[in-house]
């Protein structure tokens, strides 16, 4: 028999502000975290000059240089909001941490870039003084996995989701099936990306960012007939999953259940989405969630503000869950955080369900007549009550997450 699975601790570092609270009434101010950044001037033919970065982190002072050694800003960001996340579930210093019981499922888009740098070094310079033992650690891609791990000294699964911008909610997915299948009773899952201009180049190549330079406040605009592209931002989100038995036996307390996930690809084209597999994939996470369209209060999109993206997006929404489900995009407040996003989105979305508060789509006037005529969230806060909500995020390479979440009263 399949096992329960729910959330008991959280925690994130994110433009928004660190820790859940704060960042949830920040959420409130109904204002964006985009602003100008004078860094990207240094880079000649980057359009874009609009990024988001963490407000307000601050590293432990437990986390001495040795400590840290592994471990770039992903990492570091990783590992702090596990350790806080755990914390607040409880479950820190708990001997099921090292009992084999516990795992990771962790992902970002990459490692460090700084570490990456100083192995291009060695290819363009033919010298490895920038070299050290933990330079490939810092670099690799499941580096947040593996140093979670190492400073929790788990001996469970680690499950590395480096799936661009499905990272956070693969892990969270593939956490959830962990436990549900009695493997694992206790996954520490999230996503991370570190501010990279490299990663902002990226998108800017592919004309797919935003270019409102002069007015950040207005920008991304996700659905809305004038956004221009997206704002690539930094983050991590950390959630506790447990086995609901196990949870309830020790008198934790409990954000929410994950009652249903799914995963798929589009098999179609590296970078443009496949609204039929998208909606599809809807539709396989209400099925393993056992429940109707009908039962779900809210969806969080994932919104980015791309032409394309957008568009197919809330086509895929319509076809899958019709157009009558309030909808609203995290991004249009904190920019894309990649592989942070599905598990940031996750913390939010728990937090306006529990709180019947649910957020507008900053910047969004007036939907593009291409997008799908969904019931989107526009100016001001939705009072909702609701037993679950919906979480989606979409990553190049045509890979499709949906996760629901339920509340539990």
């Amino acid at each position: 028999m399949s096992k329960r699975v729910v959330i008991t601790g959280m925690s994130l570092a994110s433009p928004l502000g660190c820790g859940v609270k704060s960042s949830f009434e920040r959420l409130h101010i109904l204002k964006n975290c985009i602003q100008y950044d004078s860094e990207l001037e240094t880079y000649r033919g980057l359009h874009t000059k609009l990024s988001a970065k963490v407000k307000d982190f601050v590293l432990p002072s437990d986390f001495t240089r040795k400590t840290t050694r592994t471990m770039g800003d992903v990492a570091i960001m990783s590992v702090v909001t596990a350790k806080e996340a755990l914390e607040d579930a409880g479950l820190l210093n708990n001997p099921i941490i090292s009992s084999g019981q516990t795992g990771v499922a962790y992902g970002s888009c990459s490692g460090s870039m700084d570490a990456m740098a100083d192995f291009y070094s060695m290819c363009v310079n033919h010298e490895v003084k920038n070299l050290n033992s933990g330079s490939y650690i810092r670099m690799m891609s499941h580096t947040s996995a593996v140093n979670i791990s190492l400073y929790f000294k788990t001996h469970g699964r680690i499950i590395p989701t480096s799936t661009a911008c499905t990272s956070g909610s693969m892990a969270i997915g593939y956490a959830y099936e962990a436990i549900k299948s009695g493997q694992q009773t206790i996954m520490i899952a999230g996503g991370a990306d570190e501010y990279c201009p490299s990663n902002i180049g990226v998108f800017d190549a592919l004309f797919a960012t935003s270019v409102k330079n002069d007015t950040p406040n207005l920008t991304p605009s996700p659905f809305d007939k004038d956004r221009d592209g997206l704002v690539i931002s930094e983050g991590a989100g950390t959630l506790i999953l447990e086995e609901y038995e196990h949870a309830k036996n020790r008198g934790a307390k409990i954000y929410a259940e994950i009652a249903g996930f799914a995963t798929n690809s589009d098999g179609t084209h590296i970078t443009n989405p496949n609204p039929e597999m998208m909606a599809k994939v809807m539709e396989m996470a209400l099925s393993d969630a056992k429940i109707s369209s009908v039962a779900i209060g809210y969806i969080n999109a994932h919104g980015t503000g791309t032409i394309n993206g957008d568009i197919a997006e809330s086509h895929a929404t319509s076809s899958a869950l019709g157009c009558n489900i309030p909808i609203s995009s995290l991004k249009s407040y904190t920019g894309h955080t990649l592989g942070a996003c599905g598990a940031i989105e996750a913390i939010m979305g728990i937090e306006m369900m529990n709180n019947n508060w649910f957020c507008p789509t900053l910047n969004l006037k007036n939907s593009d007549s291409k997008c799908a005529d969904l019931d989107y969230i526009i100016d001001t806060p939705r009072k909702i009550e609701t037993e679950y909500i919906m979480s989606n995020n979409f990553a190049f390479g045509g890979i499709n997450t949906s996760l629901i979440l339920k509340r539990v009263f």
